[in-house]
């Protein structure tokens, strides 16, 4: 479990990021966290990685101190980031060198096997000796997230990662979020797309520094305003539901995805 706790934080002559904030994400989970541009989404995300120091509130993973020194390799073993551009975070142009980078203390036989594995998750397996450069931006992506996986993470952060990325892209990467729940990773995904809502267990608005509401995924066609309230975009296939609700049309699905929409729609209008 991860715990934000009283958590203030603001950079050099610039007004208050974050907001006494405190919340908590539980293991095995999805989270979204969203919230306008300059809401404090993404200085979250970089202080639970320990990206930045954090100098006021507490944050803990698994009852770890994130502000001890003496705990940043093990906090480092437990949490993952992945960041919006994939070609900001390349060094090497080699997708085994890449990954393997992360993994220098390890025996060479563990470090190919780390890298299989983590390829292996993201299907990306069958590209492990391409130059990443010749990747599109979903696949050089999927090589990043391979190269958090690597490393053996308990907690992945994806700060929007599938902003620069097309359609298709975009839902393999989803896919692999689900997908990587399943295995029993928790996912924190700080997004301003309206569809990553959609695979989140919980979604947390953040507004001048401060979780302001708390949709869980069972509550989101009942609590469309809210998004509304705080300018957060509604799922497009969310809308559609609400919209068949509003004339009569009950949709009973769990999973907001346009497949179960369409059997549902069947369903409903069968003779």
């Amino acid at each position: 479990m991860i715990k934000i706790e009283n958590v203030s934080f603001k950079y050099k002559e610039s007004k208050m990021i974050l907001n006494n904030l405190s919340f908590q994400i539980n293991e095995g989970e999805i989270v979204a966290i969203v919230g306008k541009n300059g809401s404090g989404k993404s200085t979250i995300g970089k202080l639970m990685s320990g990206i930045l120091k954090l100098k006021n509130g507490r944050i803990l993973i698994d009852d770890i101190d994130i502000s001890k020194s003496r705990n940043i390799e093990e906090i480092n073993n437990k949490i993952g980031i992945v960041f919006q551009n994939p070609e900001n975070q390349i060094i090497f142009s080699n997708i085994y060198d890449e990954i393997a980078f992360s993994l220098q203390n390890l025996s060479k036989e563990e470090i190919e096997k780390r890298i299989e594995e983590s390829l292996k998750k993201v299907e990306m397996v069958e590209a492990i000796n391409k130059d990443l450069y010749t990747l599109s931006l979903g696949q050089k992506q999927r090589v990043m997230i391979a190269e958090v996986l690597a490393r053996n993470p308990k907690y992945i952060i994806l700060d929007e990662p599938t902003t620069m990325i097309d359609s298709l892209g975009k839902e393999k990467i989803y896919e692999i979020i689900k997908n990587l729940k399943k295995q029993g990773y928790t996912i924190i995904c700080i997004t301003n797309l309206a569809d990553e809502i959609l695979i989140a267990d919980r979604t947390l608005i953040l507004e001048d520094g401060k979780i302001v509401a708390e949709i869980c995924k069972n509550e989101l066609l009942q609590k469309v305003d809210i998004l509304k309230k705080y300018k957060i975009k509604s799922p497009t296939i969310l809308e559609i539901v609400a919209r068949l609700k509003e004339n009569g049309i009950n949709i009973d699905i769990e999973d907001y995805n346009l497949e179960q929409l369409v059997n549902s729609l069947s369903r409903s209008f069968k003779v």
